[in-house]
């Protein structure tokens, strides 16, 4: 993984450790990338010491949802702290940011003036370090996301492989037409980059040089042959992954069961 590109912010506001509840972290700042405010909400796993190569697991959320969605909608942080008890995952950092507030939700693409996936490429992991120092100087970043997070990180991962170790979808939107019947805004204010509009297309430009790829879908799922539509592109270009399907729809109840499956799969990337 290459190294990442020194980033300051303005301003940067984090919460009391004091007055946080059960360990989750908030941070609101100021970021270069969006021109504005932003909040991440973090985890720290106990046991997460500084030097200790401790990873950072990026979560992204669906549309209308915020930094608080993984964790106040899926308990995020829940799941980590029990595999972590257990020992089935080393103690990581979630950082779940906001995907900027755009909208009925960004796509976490470059926009024309305003870059949502610099925010989360380069800005995240600054923000998360600096929040928590346990991940020391150079940590490993995997990303996940659910929905359109599912969407932005397979993409962002296998447009930018030096950056991410792994990445894992849950019933991912492959394409940004699939947001069409989700969102208020005409898909083409998204972004000025036809190039990015396909998880499958980013994918193949990259196949010499791609993360370690899992991704999951409901059977009852709306995008469920979107996402085997992709497990088929995927393979044919052989390009190395893991897809999976389960009982359940497009909903927290499903998003909350298969999180597991992910961090379980960065523990094992690592």
């Amino acid at each position: 993984m290459s190294p990442r590109p020194p980033v300051k912010f303005r301003t940067f506001e984090i919460s009391d450790p004091r007055l946080e509840c059960e360990g989750l972290r908030q941070v609101t700042l100021k970021s270069q990338a969006l021109g504005q405010r932003v909040d991440i909400s973090l985890y720290v796993c106990e046991g997460a010491e500084r030097g200790a190569r401790v990873p950072l697991v990026i979560l992204l959320h669906g549309v209308y949802g915020s930094h608080w969605a993984w964790a106040l909608k899926g308990g995020a942080h829940r799941t980590a702290a029990r595999l972590c008890a257990a020992g089935a995952i080393p103690p990581m950092v979630l950082a779940m940011p906001s995907d900027g507030l755009w909208g009925d939700g960004s796509g976490y693409l470059a926009h024309r003036t305003q870059d949502f996936e610099r925010w989360i490429r380069d800005e995240v992991p600054a923000a998360a370090l600096l929040a928590a120092p346990s991940l020391g100087e150079h940590f490993p970043v995997c990303i996940a996301g659910l929905s359109m997070g599912g969407f932005g990180a397979l993409r962002l991962a296998a447009k930018h492989p030096r950056y991410f170790l792994a990445a894992s979808g849950h019933s991912s939107a492959t394409h940004l037409e699939q947001l069409r019947d989700y969102v208020e805004e005409p898909l083409a204010t998204f972004t000025a980059l036809e190039e990015d509009r396909s998880v499958l297309d980013t994918f193949l430009r990259q196949k010499d040089a791609v993360p370690k790829i899992r991704f999951d879908c409901g059977t009852d799922d709306p995008l469920l042959e979107a996402n085997r539509t992709l497990h088929l592109g995927l393979e044919r270009a052989g390009i190395p992954h893991l897809y999976e399907e389960f009982p359940g729809g497009h909903d927290w109840r499903y998003w909350e069961k298969h999180l597991e499956r992910t961090l379980l799969f960065f523990a094992a990337a690592l």
